[in-house]
This record gives C-alpha cells, sequence and structure tokens, in this order.
C-alpha cells in the first residue's frame, strides 16, 4: 500500500504553507492531487516529488507560467523527453550565470566588510580609501 500524506504533513515537511500547496493543484502547476470521500487532498511521495521540482523551478527563478508549461511537458510523458531535458539545460546555464553574478557580489561584500572594519580600527577611512581596491571581477 502506497504511503499517503495530509497537507498539513507535506507543508511541514517541505516548508511550505498549506495554501501555496493549494494554489498549486487548483493552477495545475502539479499534476491533480487525489481527493479522499471527505473533499480532503491525499499527496503521496510522487505528488510530494513534484512539489520540490516545482520548488526547485520556482527558486531557479522560473514564473508560474513557465512551470505550468514544463509541467505540461511532463504530462505528455515520453513525447516530450527533449524538451524537458533543454528546459533543464537552459535553466542549469541561467542558474550558473546567476551563481557568477552572486560569487562576484560577495567578493564585493567581503571587500567592504573588510574595508569598514579596517576603518573602525584605525578611527577613519582615509588610510583604507587609499590603500584598498576594490575587486574588478
Amino acid at each position: 500500500m502506497t504511503k499517503t500524506y495530509s497537507i498539513g504533513e507535506v507543508a511541514a515537511m517541505l516548508d511550505l504553507a498549506p495554501s501555496t500547496i493549494r494554489y498549486y493543484d487548483s493552477q495545475h502547476i502539479i499534476p491533480p492531487v487525489k481527493k479522499g470521500s471527505n473533499g480532503l487532498r491525499i499527496f503521496t511521495d510522487t505528488n510530494i516529488m513534484d512539489l520540490r521540482i516545482v520548488e526547485c523551478l520556482k527558486i531557479a527563478g522560473m514564473s508560474v507560467k513557465e512551470i505550468q508549461k514544463y509541467m505540461v511537458l511532463v504530462a505528455q510523458g515520453n513525447a516530450s523527453l527533449a524538451k524537458r531535458l533543454a528546459v533543464f539545460q537552459q535553466l542549469r546555464q541561467d542558474t550558473l550565470q546567476k551563481l557568477n553574478q552572486l560569487e562576484y557580489t560577495l567578493k564585493v561584500i567581503n571587500f567592504k566588510c573588510n574595508y569598514y572594519e579596517q576603518a573602525l580600527q584605525d578611527g577613519t577611512e582615509e588610510h583604507v580609501r587609499h590603500t584598498h581596491f576594490m575587486p574588478l571581477e
């Protein structure tokens, strides 16, 4: 027998609000979730995996519409494997670019932390202004 979960259990597992999960279901962002005779959603491990993918796509910067399009591809099965691969290849490229931007941003933040720590130690910016140079790349 397949293990099932309530929306509260899934929300706790994934650190999501139940309303977010309901929204994903109502907007067909995830494949339809079965409902019990009492009308409550019954989640399976497959549903949880789908939600994890949706959250990953969201964090990676995909819009709700783009995620919906991806999930339509998933529903098409093997016929859409190449298209789904292309989605993730593009997402990987975009994410690597963002990662490079974030790494540079972190270098600048670290520079400014060191700059101000030294200025506080010296009691002035005068010395650090002429000896500390911000990273170019």
